[in-house]
């Protein structure tokens, strides 16, 4: 399992990362991005703190990605916030999408899809095809959710999805232990989205080529 996605007790998580490693190696994970969430007021906070988790690869087999999770940003200011983030460090820049249970900002889809410092464009809820193609421009992940309500419109982000030729991944937006899954439990979530078993296994992939692209 690759989880590209999670929270710390750095915003709103329940978890120190050290616990959150922990558990993860305990589910099967090979590699963790803990993603909390960030704006102008506390990025260089957070990725400092966060940062300081990359120790915990020289004692457990996982790899630990800093990051955040850009959230509820206006627009017009994503792209000089993601920027920032990968300036200061942040090796996964995620972007909280414009979920049907949230009142994300119209727009910050799209202002998202145009950025190549953003990694992975998160819950997107009614994603267009315009902004899923733009996406593969910029080489942004879409995100095929396994969070309670955010999962909501997984079907509609899968089809867009494969209609355009956008990449997708499975991520947990883990805030508390039991948000945790095994890789098999991602699967199911893709296949639960529509996809075929051949087209899950794909998506679970790129998370792993994400990694593989941050250590070389």
């Amino acid at each position: 399992m690759i989880d590209l996605h999670t929270h710390s007790i750095f915003s709103d998580g329940e978890l120190i990362p050290s616990e959150l490693v922990r558990r993860a190696v305990i589910h099967g994970y090979r590699a963790i991005a803990i993603t909390d969430h960030a704006d102008f007021t506390n990025v260089e906070h957070v990725l400092k703190c966060l940062k300081k988790a990359k120790y915990l690869e020289e004692v457990m087999d996982i790899k630990v990605l800093a990051g955040v999770e850009i959230t509820h940003v206006p627009p017009a200011k994503i792209g000089k916030m993601a920027r920032l983030s990968k300036d200061l460090g942040a090796e996964i820049v995620v972007v909280h999408g414009e979920t049907i249970v949230e009142p994300v900002a119209p727009g910050t889809n799209s202002a998202s899809v145009e950025l190549a410092e953003v990694d992975i464009l998160a819950h997107p809820g009614f994603i267009t095809i315009e902004e899923a193609e733009k996406a593969i421009e910029n080489n942004v992940h879409l995100e095929i959710t396994a969070r309670s309500g955010h999962n909501r419109t997984n079907g509609h982000v899968a089809r867009i999805a494969f209609e355009a030729g956008a990449k997708c991944v499975v991520d947990t937006d883990t805030h508390s232990p039991e948000n945790l899954i095994t890789r098999d439990t991602a699967l199911k979530v893709a296949r639960g989205a529509g996809l075929t078993l051949e087209q899950a296994e794909k998506v679970l992939n790129n998370s792993q080529k994400i990694v593989d692209e941050k250590y070389q």
